[in-house]
């Protein structure tokens, strides 16, 4: 009996799932970018999102109710423009593609009820939470830090709160939109985050003390 419950822990053990930032291995290197309110540029991360590839018809009510109904927050149909609620901030990717975004760490619980309340309709839901992460990237050199890597006009008359875009910094691709008081969120993917972690510490070198 005593030899049955060793093994049934070691089976238990083999299917848990443990959740690591992608920056983990950067958290020494990086800490001169944690240094708070104050800085001149710091970035925090906001690990383990629910992340949400929405693609549909824009014009289906069906899609609309859904998506609000499940999230608070209405289906953005504006190119470039974001949507938020109390748990939920949506980014327009294409005319038929949305990401939707929680804003505290969960475990992905959206696609399942997305899928399900859009069974038989002309729609894909994808979780791409564990191969993307947030962060936020504040201080009153952030834009300048941008404007070193990405193409985009930064200019607060231009790109403002309420919009978003994707692009890329340096070679990284990302979707990011401003945030009130000069801040930006960025979504990058896994793969490129400890890149994206080198070359933004790299850009950020002449502002830190």
């Amino acid at each position: 009996m005593q030899k049955e419950s060793v093994n049934m822990l070691n089976e238990t053990q083999l299917f848990q799932v443990q959740q690591e930032s992608p920056f983990t291995e950067l958290t020494q290197m990086l800490a001169p970018l944690a240094a708070g309110a104050g800085a001149a540029v710091s970035m925090e991360e906001k690990p383990f999102l629910e992340l949400i590839n929405l693609k549909g018809d824009a014009d289906s009510a069906v899609l609309q109710k859904a998506v609000k109904s499940l999230t608070g927050a209405v289906l953005p149909l504006q190119p470039n423009t974001v949507t938020d609620s109390e748990k939920f901030t949506i980014y327009w990717l294409a005319p038929n593609e949305w990401l939707v975004q929680s804003k505290q760490p969960r475990l992905p619980a959206l696609c399942a009820d997305l899928t399900g309340a859009l069974a038989g309709q002309f729609a894909s839901v994808v979780d791409v939470s564990s191969g993307n992460t947030s962060l936020v990237l504040s201080g009153e050199k952030a834009r300048e830090v941008l404007r070193k890597g990405c193409p985009l006009d930064f200019h607060p008359a231009v790109f403002t709160v309420g919009q978003c875009a994707q692009s890329h910094f340096f070679k990284a691709g990302v979707l990011l939109r401003p945030l009130a008081g000069g801040e930006y969120e960025l979504v990058i993917r896994r793969s490129f985050a400890d890149y994206f972690g080198r070359i933004l510490l790299d850009a950020c070198q002449e502002y830190l003390q």
